[in-house]
């Protein structure tokens, strides 16, 4: 089986392109990069261009079972900053994707949408699949957006596409000070010595999930999922940025570390609360979070204290 990764060597990537890897699947990734700046297992292929070159997304796709597209190259707060741009950098390379991939004889295809932006304020927590979708944010409209139009292309030209919610992934690699990614930002501050801003007394409540974890679910939504459904995927627990500051402190404490927290006016455009009911994935083919919250804080932590805070 050859699955093909486009965004394969970012943060979920490369921890997705793992876990295919211990499939069995042979693995093509697809990104922006110079393959030398790209550290991936071995035995993967890497081809290095832009989806929304129809010629090279048509050429490099073939041969290919399976598909899963991860690109997006902004963050909530870009978004806000440039709302043109995140239409112009994202809608037309994926939607051109579906076009492509509608004329292939794909066994799934799976789009990564966001769990965390898809549906705005929620009217009763956690929320489920069946919950209306109202994104407060530019990249959640772009996200909502592209979730249509896979479903277009599922229904119009028969692709086999699904589409998965994740809510907030935190763990080894990811990129801190981006917009995106409180974990990564706060643990990188800490190592520093920087200020860790928190909007209000408590912060937003975010769905929090190991990044392994993540990669498992998109794996079995890859082998079971059904096309034309959307699944989320989460922990189904809340936590408050100072609830995640508090569990990043006692091993940061232990590392004889001192965090400086500081608190600022809330944002207007923050949703309060956003956790995930993932019931209709877990019945679907069993698949539930298995690292808890302290001990995948306990890895991040000792990654980036490796790494001095860079990815």
């Amino acid at each position: 089986m050859r699955c093909c990764v486009i965004g394969g060597a970012g943060f979920l990537g490369s921890h997705l392109v793992s876990a295919l890897r211990s499939t069995g699947r042979d693995v093509l990734v697809i990104g922006r990069s110079d393959r030398d700046a790209v550290a991936l297992p071995p035995g993967v292929a890497y081809l290095q261009g832009d989806i929304q070159n129809r010629v090279f997304i048509g050429g490099a796709l073939q041969g290919v079972d399976e598909l899963v597209d991860l690109a997006y190259s902004s963050v909530p707060k870009t978004s806000f900053e440039n709302p043109v741009q995140d239409i112009v950098d994202n809608l037309p390379g994926s939607v051109a994707l579906f076009d492509v991939a509608s004329g292939l004889n794909l066994r799934k295809m799976v789009f990564v949408s966001s769990g965390g932006t898809v549906y705005g304020e929620a009217l009763q927590l956690p929320v489920a699949e069946t919950h209306p979708t109202n994104p407060i944010s530019p990249y959640g409209i772009t996200k909502l957006a592209l979730e249509k139009y896979a479903q277009v292309y599922h229904r119009m030209r028969q692709l086999p596409v699904l589409c998965v919610r994740p809510s907030n992934p935190y763990g080894e690699r990811q990129k801190p000070y981006v917009g995106q990614g409180f974990i990564a930002t706060a643990m990188a501050s800490m190592l520093s010595g920087q200020e860790i801003r928190v909007f209000g007394q408590q912060g937003t409540v975010r769905d929090y999930i190991y990044v392994e974890d993540v990669a498992q679910a998109l794996v079995c939504a890859l082998d079971q999922g059904l096309p034309g459904e959307s699944y989320n995927i989460g922990s189904s627990i809340g936590r408050s940025n100072l609830e995640v500051l508090n569990e990043i402190s006692r091993v940061a404490l232990a590392s004889g570390i001192q965090p400086k927290i500081m608190h600022v006016e809330p944002r207007s455009f923050d949703v309060a609360a956003n956790i995930l009911d993932v019931e209709k994935l877990r019945l679907l083919c069993g698949w539930q979070p298995k690292t808890g919250f302290a001990e995948g804080i306990a890895r991040t932590w000792a990654w980036y204290g490796r790494n001095r805070g860079r990815p």
